[in-house]
């Protein structure tokens, strides 16, 4: 290697450990891009019905603060009153699924009893991993003041970004060459419009679906339906798995009261999953990006193990903007070149 190649190599390897040392800074940074460009949505409409942007902004953020705040103020505290309550009852339902499976021996064949026994002897290893992520949940709001500060920092850096994003994505472009500015402006463009359609479609979706299950909950006559619709609607933002996970609980708690119960509510959100799938998605699908079920599952694996709670959080956007890069600047610009 010569000496330019050597240099340009240890470069590399330290602008790679210059951006590991500061990556929750930059993952805080890419949070207010991803809220700054939903809320410039509608920023954008509320321009175009006449209002100057020096007023829209700060009425949208003023709307945003004031959402947050009749949700906080109306849904979190019984909902932290009935996921406690949740937490409590979760050991009393294994136990009475223990005692169903016992009540089926004489009815099931043996083959079938030992895998369901097999099958109850990972609960007590279920209820140590419940026990241990409700430790984790609070042990992540422990640190109030770090909370606090890193809020501040993002709702800083939003508006910075709302007031004048113009400014900021002309010095962006200034890093690249003035004959490629023209492309990357275009594969802005469709990054934008990108992250602002799956934030659409994704809280369009959970809205919906926390709200057909606590409905769905409350008729059956199932406890704690307003912290496990929640519940259902927060995981319907982990494709595949936060399905399958949200119906464990409220199921568990229907045992406590009869089979069928139980049977039921495993019905009712299997009938939710395939409105949300052939009904809710379809309509949503033209505003979203379509990602393949194992890159988007892949994609949350590897941003949790590397970064933690956030980096789960950011998985998706991060996942829907690298799609749209790969396939605008590798695949159209690279790899499709004759």
């Amino acid at each position: 290697m010569t000496a330019g190649q050597w240099f340009g190599l240890v470069v590399l390897v330290i602008s790679i450990y210059i951006f590991w040392q500061i990556r929750q800074a930059l993952l805080l940074a890419f949070t207010a891009v991803v809220i700054a460009t939903v809320l410039n949505r509608v920023v954008r409409r509320l321009e175009r019905s006449g209002m100057k942007r020096s007023l829209a902004v700060p009425l949208t953020m003023v709307g945003l603060l004031v959402v947050l705040a009749l949700f906080i103020a109306v849904i979190v505290p019984p909902f932290v009153n009935q996921f406690q309550q949740l937490i409590e009852l979760l050991p009393q339902g294994i136990e009475e699924f223990r005692g169903w499976l016992n009540r089926l021996q004489n009815f099931v064949p043996v083959s079938v009893l030992e895998r369901l026994r097999g099958t109850g002897g990972l609960i007590p290893q279920i209820q140590d991993l419940v026990g241990r992520l409700f430790d984790n949940f609070l042990a992540l709001f422990a640190n109030t003041l770090s909370v606090v500060l890193s809020a501040l920092l993002v709702t800083v850096l939003t508006i910075m970004l709302l007031a004048e994003p113009s400014k900021y994505r002309w010095a962006f472009m200034q890093l690249f060459p003035s004959s490629r500015r023209l492309r990357i402006s275009e594969v802005l463009d469709k990054c934008d419009e990108a992250l602002s359609g799956w934030a659409i479609g994704i809280l369009f979706n959970m809205t919906v679906i926390a709200v057909f299950s606590g409905m769905g909950l409350w008729i059956l006559g199932v406890r704690l339906p307003l912290a496990n619709g929640l519940l259902a609607g927060l995981l319907t933002y982990i494709p595949n798995i936060g399905p399958t996970l949200s119906v464990i609980p409220p199921a568990v708690l229907a045992l406590l009261d009869a089979p069928w119960k139980a049977l039921a509510v495993l019905v009712l959100y299997i009938a939710i999953q395939q409105i949300e799938s052939n009904i809710l998605t379809p309509l949503v699908m033209q505003r979203q990006v379509s990602m393949l079920p194992a890159i988007t599952l892949l994609s949350l694996v590897v941003f949790g193990i590397f970064f933690g709670i956030l980096g789960l959080i950011l998985a998706l956007p991060i996942a829907v903007v690298a799609e749209v890069l790969l396939k605008e600047l590798l695949i159209k610009d690279f790899l499709n070149q004759r």
